[in-house]
């Protein structure tokens, strides 16, 4: 297996890759000197391992540098290209071996039937497993695999990392480009790096990019930022499966904690991802209910009514219901108080004996009811002044409702006050 390729036709990034953890770049949490994940590398000792993150944070180049250091059989495959009859090829090789390594990229892609495969040789101790994924393993891999791994998550590079990585690029003569006469301007550099979101491969791509386009020109020897804004276009966001879920989280935190600021920024983040509107449209409902509730209960109306617009609308103009809706939560005065009283009813129903309708509030609607007592002596509200008389609603009295002190709920806190107490 060729480790790092030299050929000045390959790709930067390709070629940029690390060749010794002293060269790796980022994830200090794990690789740091004295970390377990370091030592076990530096030692050839390592245990079956998932590495999980976003693209360009360097999986792949981590696995690369366990290649190069073992003195274990190291096979390679990439799950996009590789079914069952693969993986069993690599267990085959690796029976005839002391110690093998086998490296899986994007193992997230590998379904159920192909993951099952690798199990039995992973749990025996055939295979030493490192599998790298975008993926959220927890959500990915099925649990008998990852609880049989370590699990280590990369983080996207820092600024000052993928600066360092971009000069480091731009003037190595061996594996970068080997400009000397190209110079880039800190705006530019910080543009990048910046606009990269921690993606040391699509950085190095933005760099290589632009520097073709300076040698071709005559005019130009300086990486200036429009250059690098031109290179770059359209922002693109990392969005998996598991950001997917983070976001929507922060989402919904962000309305409940009340900050209109955080609610937006999550918002246009699932916007521009794509997310389905129409989903964060059921969410905002949710949180009109769970969240704000009685506090003020035109919130319910007005995200419903939001998700009702937003069907005929549609998006982008969407975006701006969805805007209205989630700023109203956002705002609104909060109480749980609907959440907790439901629970608290439903635990009580299910775990507790259940209480029988009590005689006089039995249905009334069909022959022979009065000779059953049914509705005997049941007391009808609208007969007494202000619309209320106290009589019991179940047999044995349990309070699942507490309202809270906040916006029309301290309402309704009053009122029950007075007719619990009567």
């Amino acid at each position: 297996m060729e480790l790092i390729k030299t050929d000045r036709r390959a790709p930067l990034a390709w070629r940029m890759q690390p060749e010794t953890l002293e060269e790796f770049l980022g994830q200090k949490h794990i690789l740091g000197a004295g970390k377990a994940l370091r030592k076990a590398i530096e030692r050839d000792s390592i245990v079956s391992l998932i590495l999980y993150g976003p693209p360009g944070t360097g999986k792949t180049a981590l696995a690369r540098i366990v290649a190069k250091r073992t003195k274990a059989l190291y096979i390679a495959l990439n799950a996009v290209t590789s079914g069952v009859g693969d993986i069993k090829n690599a267990i085959i090789k690796a029976k005839g071996a002391d110690r093998t390594i086998l490296f899986v990229d994007e193992i997230h892609r590998f379904n159920k039937l192909q993951q099952d495969a690798l199990l039995p040789d992973v749990e025996n101790g055939n295979v030493t497993l490192i599998g790298a994924s975008t993926q959220n393993p927890f959500f990915s891999i099925i649990p008998p695999l990852s609880s049989r791994s370590m699990i280590f998550q990369f983080h996207p590079l820092s600024k000052d990392e993928i600066k360092t990585l971009l000069l480091k690029a731009l003037r190595d003569e061996k594996r970068g480009l080997g400009e000397t006469g190209i110079s880039i301007q800190s705006d530019a550099m910080d543009f990048i790096a910046e606009a990269s979101e921690g993606d040391a491969r699509r950085a190095l791509n933005t760099l290589e990019l632009g520097v073709f386009i300076i040698r071709d020109s005559s005019d130009h020897t300086t990486y200036d930022i429009e250059l690098a804004k031109e290179v770059l276009q359209k922002k693109s966001l990392y969005y998996s499966e598991d950001e997917h879920y983070d976001t929507i989280s922060a989402f919904i935190k962000s309305m409940r904690g009340s900050d209109p600021d955080a609610t937006l920024y999550w918002l246009a983040k699932m916007i521009e991802a794509g997310e389905d509107p129409l989903y964060i449209a059921r969410r905002i409902i949710i949180c009109s209910s769970e969240d704000v509730g009685n506090a003020d209960p035109g919130a319910l109306q007005i995200a419903a009514a939001a998700m009702k617009a937003l069907e005929s609308i549609g998006m982008p103009e969407g975006r701006i219901i969805l805007a209205q809706a989630a700023l109203y939560i956002a705002m609104a005065p909060k109480s749980n108080a609907s959440y907790k009283g439901i629970e608290s009813a439903l635990s009580n129903v299910r775990e507790e004996r259940l209480q029988q309708v009590p005689s006089h509030l039995r249905s009334t609607g069909y022959t022979g009811s009065k000779r059953l007592g049914s509705g005997a002596g049941y007391k009808y509200p609208h007969d007494y002044k202000g619309h209320f008389v106290s009589q019991k609603y179940t047999v044995q009295k349990k309070t699942f409702f507490s309202p809270s002190d906040e916006g029309y709920e301290k309402i309704l806190k009053e009122q029950l006050y007075k007719r619990r107490n009567k």
